[in-house]
């Protein structure tokens, strides 16, 4: 999918003030959970469960980290794989530089901030990167995560995964800076666009779904 010049001057913009709202949270928070807007590990890791269910063997496989932020996402590899390769991406150089801090020891972690750097890989996953939207408008988000989502494809060997905030959410509780996504929407994009294998996770209990594409 080609991007028009107004969608790439729109998504760069989109991702400067991603940048810069995950720049200062670092710049506040450090290393906390409270600098990627986790409200807990429990929930983070419950995100991590879901999105990993994409990996269905034991044996070695690289992942790309689609919007890694300190990496925590590399701690709950460990404790389930034993063999991987793992390459962080995050628009966010301050949140980068927290995460080489952290897992400056690690020889298979490899992290960038910018996306032609990394591999095609054999997984992609994507954990909340869909869900802060901030003051641009629901069409404009929607386009800029039919952008990102192939471009997940496009860096993934065997399959990818992402999670977005759902429009089933309790109208009441919703923010007007999140973006509430429809999961029927994306499961039928990616069955219509990118594979024939493709899963929607909606029964855990978070208000997030989860669609994971296997190649």
């Amino acid at each position: 999918m080609r991007m028009s010049v107004t969608n790439k001057n729109q998504n760069e913009r989109i991702a400067k003030q991603i940048e810069h709202h995950f720049d200062e949270r670092v710049k506040k928070y450090g290393a906390d959970l409270k600098a990627i807007d986790w409200k807990s590990t429990e929930a983070q890791y419950i995100h991590f469960q879901q999105l990993l269910k994409l990996i269905d063997s034991t044996e070695f496989f690289s992942i790309n980290d689609y919007g890694c932020g300190n990496g925590e996402l590399i701690n709950y590899l460990k404790t389930n794989y034993t063999d991987f390769k793992y390459f962080g991406f995050d628009v966010s150089t301050r949140m980068l530089e927290k995460a080489k801090e952290i897992f400056v020891a690690d020889g298979n972690c490899r992290f960038t901030d910018k996306i032609e750097d990394l591999p095609v890989a054999d997984y992609t996953v994507a954990c909340g990167v869909f869900t802060m939207k901030f003051i641009v408008g629901d069409d404009e988000w929607h386009e800029y995560m039919l952008e990102k989502v192939t471009q997940l494809s496009a860096l993934s060997r065997k399959g990818f995964a992402f999670n977005a905030l759902t429009l089933y959410s309790d109208v009441e509780f919703r923010r007007e800076d999140l973006y509430y996504a429809d999961p029927l929407f994306w499961f039928d994009y990616c069955k219509r666009n990118i594979s024939k294998y493709v899963s929607l996770l909606h029964d855990y209990p978070q208000y997030t779904f989860t669609i994971i594409v296997r190649k």
